[in-house]
This record gives structure tokens, C-alpha cells and sequence, in this order.
């Protein structure tokens, strides 16, 4: 086989394109929407004056056929997905899973994460491009991610796919990955980042016609930040809209949401689409009158749904010609998705857009590895080392176990990439022992989920009875047993929720009975939302929260377990003690005991909490004044010092408390976080904005935020329920 990577550079210069979703078949007449002198609305202007209305249609169909156009052919959107990594028909490099992704509260380094993801994806539209026989599956530049819903729900199903429960810690990972995937070129986009799925979205059970009671202020305090900071700042191209209604109007068609707030409040430019087969839910899926195919169409249209399936292309000259839309309305739509496709250079020249000269050669190579290795560091939570049995040290250990059934698995996570030789903890830990340690294994316990259909014949069992006895024997031989215990993704997964927080099968019963035999027991947690494990953190002395960590997940557990890398990794949710403390998840007012914000009672463990081998000690709080206007900006400033003896990192948290207020208002709320990396004895000053008018509540009385004049409380520190230092700030 040809190596086509060896030419890439010289086929860059040489061939000549018009573009990803457009090729020439003998273009006439030059038109103007190809001449790239013109400004890009002026082109689009242009090509739009061209197309008749079963075009257009047929353009605002993401998954139609291809519209030629004075003999210049522009493909169907082709759109993809990126969570994290290139979802392909080939290898490609996988990162931990975004929920893990949440847990470095790293900004910068979700930048990169998602500038390599963009990189790798424009590498496979290149080579395309310039071979139509490239390998694998090609698709066009719009990736539907990130997921920045957030989980109030801890059983809801696709946790592994957002960042965590906060709006304010979502809106910051959310533009950090919104900007990686477009690229920084003032002209052209590197993709079209799709936001998903606004809004609301957190349920899975009857997602298609569930309608979620939302009090408006809880829709704008909670539901809608994050989307707005990804929007304004982060300048996203692309807005999913959910399956779900809000307040008994569906997402599809709900003007307040996709028009008023998205386009006219927060000034969003680009487009936004439905989910797919978002229009049937119009006519099958909500409890609503009937309504033809014709009038959703329609509708979702003239509530500012610009882009969709195949009833689009089959029902929008209809749905013109009935009154249900307006040509003024269809124009705009078509416009703001045209606009994107352009700033993509699908309809320039190849070599004139910068991102061209990505080269396939950057797919899963050895520096990307490296990032996913880092990111899978970062991410790992240390939820508890007693008596400091984490690190272990290898040179005075001889045998160590391995146990559990998630010990020698890899978990992918949802619309990833094909990973390649990805590491299991299992092959982690015998790298990093080498020959030096005996290494063990059992899975102790089977947790696999079957179908039985009638007629056919009944999975073979499992004997957990022998498997159990198995993993007691290896403890009870062992200087220190590794348990890995947790989820998969048949557990947590799209159109599935959790009915329970406890960990499922026999998990529980293995860790108790491993830990009766060998108390030097390290608990390794393997799942995407929280588990309840309270027994766990009362008996087993180091507990550690390892997600699905990406192709590199088991070089990073191991590198912790050994004390390789310091962890600092910080939980981005509340890890409930038991299903009892979560309320119920037809509430959609989390005020009713949902999350760090309004949760009562002691939970298992905190969001933000997660120790390090090193300490850390907080001194010298200063705010640049004590009485502030509501447009003023408060500089807090901070030192952190490193206590330990190893290099460490810390993610310094700042919380907001309004003292006295007219409504019910959170105990706390997350305003700032910066994750900072610190020499034994090294101190370091740390300085955060705070933006008063970030103290606001949304007012229904008045319908907007509202900064109420009084007293509030800064609170620094290392967790939600670690605060370290505090000061008062008063509102004029």
C-alpha cells in the first residue's frame, strides 16, 4: 500500500479543491458566492439568490442529498461527533471521557484536549480531500460537542458526557473546549462546535415527550449560564436543541428559548438544529394536540429550529405554501447555517485556508498519546488516603492483587474515537512494577448485562460464589490489593437511567469480603456519574475516583498508585450517601436539595473535594475593597503555599454566600477556580476576579438579574466543604 502521508505536504500545494462539501463539476460563469474577495455574507447572499425552494429545503437537511448549484455540487452536512476524540471509522486518539475531563478544573488544558481533538478531525477532512480513497469514513467539519448539560440528576445515563453539576465550572470547561475545537484564525473556523443539548436535558427515561416544570428563576440561574458563557464568550457556531419540553412547550418549537433568549438576548449568530428525528417528536412524541408533519415543520422553523432531518427537505415547500412559515424566516435560517459552512471554507480554495496543512500524520500520534496520558493524570480524584497508604512504594512490596471486574476493562464512554491499544488498569500497574512485583488477578465479581429472548437459549452463568472465594485467597496472599469496582457503559449509557446509586451486583460483597483478609485495600472507582458507597469510605483506607480515563487510563492510575504523579484531580458533582438524600428527579427546582448548592445534609463526598500527597496551606486573603458598586470588579488575592515534599497541584476554589436576601438562595456558589502546580515549599500568589454582578439572582418580579444591596461572604479554600479563608464584601 501507498504511503499517502509521505506526499501530504507537496498534494497540499498542488491540488487544487473548491471545498468539503462542495466540488466543481464545470462551474459556470464564476459565480459570486465562489469569489473569495467578497465578504462571506455577501457570497451567501449570493447563493441564495440562486436556489430555487426545493433546494433550500434540501439544504436544511443535514443528512440529504447533494445540491448542485451552477454546476458547483455542495454535499450534505455530514455533520460528527467529538466528545472526546474523533468518533471515526479509524483509530483515533481517545482522552478521558468529558466527565473526567471536569474533574482537572483545567481550563487550559481542556483547550488543548479539544485543539488536538479539532486538529485530528480537520487531518481526516484533509486527507480526504486530497484522496477521495483516504481510509475510513469522511464527514464534513460541524462536531456536535461539547455536552455541557449539567447533572442534577445522579442517575441520569449520559453523565460520562458533560462536565459536572455546576453552571458557572460547566460555562468554564464548556468555552475552553468551545474555542479548542474552532481554532483562534479570525476568518476561517478549524469546526463548528455544537452545543448539546439545550436545554434542560437530564433525563433519559421518556426523553422524547417529557416535559420538564422549570420555575423561570431556577431556567436562568441554573439551566441556561453555562449556555450563555459558551454562546457570548466562547462564540459557539451550532445550538442542539433537546428532545424534551420546558413547561409544556417542546424545545423544537419553543420561541423563548431558541429566538428571544438565544439569537435576540445573547446575540447568537450561527444556527441552530434539532436533535435527530426532533420534528417526529412534534407529531408522535409530546402530549400535545396532534399536529401535522407540515405544521412542526413550520413551526419549528418560525421558532428559530434552522436545520434538521429529512422532514425539512420533504415538508418545507408545503409548509410555505399552508402559512405555517414565512420566506423571510426560511432565508434567515438557511442564511445562519450557509454562514458557518462558509467560514469552514467549504466553497474556497483547498490550499487558501489555513487548517489545510494539517496533516494526517498528527492521528493518534505519540504527542496526542501523551496529552490523553496527562489528561487521565489530571483527572484522577483522590477521595481518601488514611494513614497515607497511598503512595505505595514498590522496592518494599513482593506481591500485589489486582482484583474486580472493571480491573482489566476498558471503558470507551459515549461518541468517542476507535481507540488504539488503550491500557487497562490491569496493564498499567504491571508496567510500572516491571518484574520486580508478583502481580495477581481475579475479577471477583461479573457484572454483565444480558438479554433473554424467548426461544433462545440463556447466557451461560457466572459462578460468583468461585470467583469470590478466588479474590479473598489473592488478598489474603498479597502485600496490598488494587480493587477496581464501578460502572460501564451498558450501565450508564444514552436512553438508559440508573434506578439505584449503589454499586451493582455483587461489588459491594467483594470489597467487604477482600478487605476482612488484607486491610492495605485501595479502592479504585470506575465510574462516569457518583456512586453511593458509604461502607466503602468507613472501612477501606484510600479510595480513589478514576472515570473511564481514556487509551492511556491505566498508565495513569498507576502512576498515582505509586506515587509517579501527585494527584490533584477535584470531584465536579456530589457524591451522594445513598439514593434517600437525592430528591426526586421530576424536580427540576434544585433548590429542593439538589447539588453542593442546596443539599442539606452531609453527603458522601463534596463537590470540589480531592486530596494530594502534598499539603497545602492558604494564607494572606485580600480584597482590593470591602464596599462595592454593582459594576465593579473585586480582585481577591490569595497565597497557597506547598507544604509537602513533593511537587503537587491545587485547584483554589472561590464560593460566593449571600448573607441575607429576599429569596432562598444557595449555601454557596462556585465564582472562580484556578488549578496551579507547586515545588515542595514553594508559595504561590494567587489572584481571582469577581465580577459583582456575578453576585446576581434572576428577580421574577422585574425579569431580570438582580444584584440585591447587603452583605456577602467570599469563601476561599480547597473543596465546597473545605474553606479556608473568608471575607466579608458589602453591596451599595
Amino acid at each position: 500500500m501507498i504511503n499517502i502521508y509521505k506526499y501530504m505536504n507537496l498534494l497540499v500545494l498542488i491540488f487544487l479543491s473548491t471545498g468539503a462539501a462542495a466540488q466543481s463539476i464545470g462551474i459556470q460563469n464564476n459565480p459570486a458566492f465562489l469569489n473569495q474577495e467578497m465578504s462571506m455574507e455577501a457570497r451567501v447572499a449570493d447563493l441564495m439568490s440562486r436556489l430555487t425552494l426545493e433546494q433550500k429545503a434540501q439544504l436544511l437537511n443535514h443528512r440529504g442529498k447533494t445540491v448542485v448549484v451552477d454546476g458547483f455540487s455542495i454535499r450534505a452536512d455530514q455533520w460528527n461527533q467529538c466528545l472526546h476524540g474523533v468518533k471515526w471509522t479509524e483509530p483515533t486518539t481517545n482522552f478521558p471521557t468529558s466527565i473526567a475531563l471536569g474533574a482537572t478544573w483545567d481550563t487550559e488544558l481542556i483547550h488543548r484536549v479539544a485543539t488536538v481533538i479539532s486538529d485530528e478531525a480537520r487531518a481526516i477532512y484533509n486527507g480526504w480531500k486530497q484522496d477521495p480513497e483516504f481510509r475510513g469514513e469522511h464527514k464534513g467539519l460541524i462536531y456536535r460537542s461539547p455536552v455541557i448539560n449539567i447533572s442534577r440528576n445522579p442517575y441520569w445515563g449520559r453523565i460520562n458526557e458533560i462536565f459536572g453539576e455546576d453552571p458557572y465550572h460547566t460555562g468554564r470547561m464548556g468555552v475552553a473546549y468551545v474555542k479548542g475545537l474552532q481554532g483562534d484564525d479570525s476568518h476561517y473556523l478549524k469546526l463548528a462546535s455544537t452545543l448539546k443539548h439545550y436545554a434542560v436535558n437530564n433525563v433519559e427515561v421518556d426523553r422524547m415527550k417529557l416535559s420538564a416544570q422549570v420555575p423561570e428563576r431556577m431556567l436562568y440561574e441554573y439551566w441556561l449560564p453555562h449556555f450563555k458563557d459558551c454562546i457570548v464568550e466562547g462564540k459557539a457556531q451550532s445550538v442542539m436543541a433537546s428532545y424534551n419540553a420546558i413547561n409544556g412547550v417542546p424545545n423544537n418549537i419553543n420561541k423563548l428559548l431558541l429566538t428571544d433568549i438565544l439569537k435576540n438576548q445573547w446575540g447568537h449568530e450561527g444556527f441552530v438544529v434539532s436533535d435527530l428525528g426532533g420534528v417526529k417528536t412534534m407529531v408522535e412524541g409530546h402530549h400535545q394536540r396532534q399536529i401535522s408533519c407540515e405544521e412542526a415543520v413550520g413551526r419549528s422553523i418560525m421558532a428559530g429550529c434552522d436545520f434538521s432531518d429529512a422532514e425539512y427537505e420533504k415538508y418545507i415547500p408545503d409548509a410555505l405554501r399552508k402559512g405555517y412559515l414565512t420566506e423571510e424566516r426560511l432565508n434567515d435560517a438557511l442564511r445562519r447555517v450557509l454562514l458557518v459552512r462558509f467560514r469552514l471554507g467549504e466553497f474556497d480554495d483547498f490550499k487558501s485556508v489555513p487548517y489545510s496543512r494539517i496533516s494526517p500524520d498528527v492521528i493518534g500520534c505519540k504527542e496526542h498519546r501523551n496529552l490523553s496520558l496527562e489528561a487521565a493524570r489530571k483527572s484522577i480524584v483522590l477521595l481518601k488516603n488514611e494513614k497515607k497508604l497511598l503512595p505505595i512504594d514498590r522496592s518494599i512490596i513482593k506481591r500485589v492483587a489486582v482484583i474486580g471486574p472493571y480491573a482489566d476493562l476498558f471503558n470507551q464512554g459515549n461518541y468517542g474515537g476507535v481507540p488504539k491499544d488503550p491500557v487497562t488498569p490491569l496493564q498499567g500497574i504491571k508496567n510500572a512494577v516491571g518484574n520486580n512485583v508478583e502481580v495477581l488477578y481475579c475479577k471477583g465479581a461479573q457484572i454483565t448485562p444480558v438479554k433473554v429472548r424467548k426461544g433462545q437459549p440463556i447466557p451461560p452463568r457466572f459462578d460468583k460464589e468461585a470467583e469470590m472465594k478466588k479474590a479473598v485467597e489473592m488478598a489474603r496472599n498479597s502485600d496490598v490489593v488494587f480493587l477496581f469496582v464501578g460502572t460501564t457503559a451498558d450501565i450508564e449509557v444514552e436512553g438508559r437511567d440508573r434506578k439505584t446509586l449503589v454499586l451493582p451486583g455483587n461489588q459491594n460483597e467483594l470489597v467487604k469480603a477482600v478487605y476482612e483478609v488484607n486491610k492495605k485495600v485501595v479502592v479504585v472507582l470506575m465510574s462516569a456519574g457518583p456512586v453511593a458507597v458509604p461502607e466503602v469510605k468507613k472501612n477501606i483506607p484510600a479510595v480513589l475516583q478514576a472515570w473511564w480515563p481514556g487509551d492511556e487510563g491505566g498508565n495513569a492510575i498507576a502512576d498515582v498508585l505509586f506515587g509517579d504523579y501527585n494527584p490533584g484531580g477535584k470531584l465536579p458533582y456530589t457524591m451522594y450517601a445513598s439514593d434517600e438524600q437525592v430528591p426526586s428527579t421530576d424536580e427540576y427546582d434544585i433548590s429542593k436539595g439538589f447539588t453542593y448548592m442546596y443539599l442539606k445534609k452531609k453527603p458522601l463526598f463534596a463537590f470540589g473535594h480531592g486530596l494530594s500527597y502534598s499539603k497545602f496551606h492558604y494564607s494572606d486573603l485580600q480584597i482590593s475593597s470591602p464596599v462595592v458598586s454593582v459594576n465593579d470588579t473585586v480582585s481577591v488575592v490569595l497565597k497557597v503555599k506547598n507544604m509537602g515534599k513533593r511537587t503537587g497541584e491545587e485547584v483554589v476554589q472561590l464560593y460566593v454566600r449571600d448573607v441575607k436576601a429576599k429569596v432562598v438562595r444557595p449555601t454557596k456558589e462556585l465564582r472562580g477556580f484556578k488549578r496551579i502546580a507547586l515545588q515542595p515549599n514553594e508559595e504561590q500568589e494567587i489572584r481571582l476576579m469577581l465580577p459583582v454582578k456575578s453576585l446576581a439572582f434572576y428577580d421574577e418580579s422585574i425579569g431580570d438579574f438582580l444584584v440585591e444591596p447587603g452583605s456577602f461572604e467570599i469563601l476561599l479554600g480547597s473543596a465546597s466543604d473545605d474553606i479556608r479563608l473568608q471575607s466579608k464584601l458589602i453591596v451599595n
